[in-house]
């Protein structure tokens, strides 16, 4: 449940600024990863239902509950531990 409400919050905040939708391809959605300068990925979908990936947000959840100061999906991890996770899920 919690995993649908980021994505739905996150998906509405997309909604009110048409110029940060058009570069999200059908079935990606953006989130900001990184400890202090947060840096911008866009990922399929399909990855919210991975388990590792659900263990981010968890700790998204943890940190931000549902209000995230960069108006979408913040995942509090460092940018190479992102990278290295969504590597072996792709």
């Amino acid at each position: 449940m919690a995993v649908r409400q980021m994505l739905r919050r996150s998906l509405s905040s997309e909604k009110r600024s048409p110029s940060s939708r058009t570069d999200v391809p059908k079935g990606h959605c953006a989130v900001y990863v990184a400890e202090n300068d947060k840096k911008r990925f866009v990922i399929p979908v399909s990855y919210l239902n991975h388990p590792l990936f659900q263990e981010l947000l968890y700790q998204a959840e943890e940190e931000f509950g549902f209000h995230h100061p960069m108006g979408g999906l913040t995942i509090p991890c460092s940018e190479d531990l992102f990278v290295d996770l969504t590597s072996r899920l792709g």
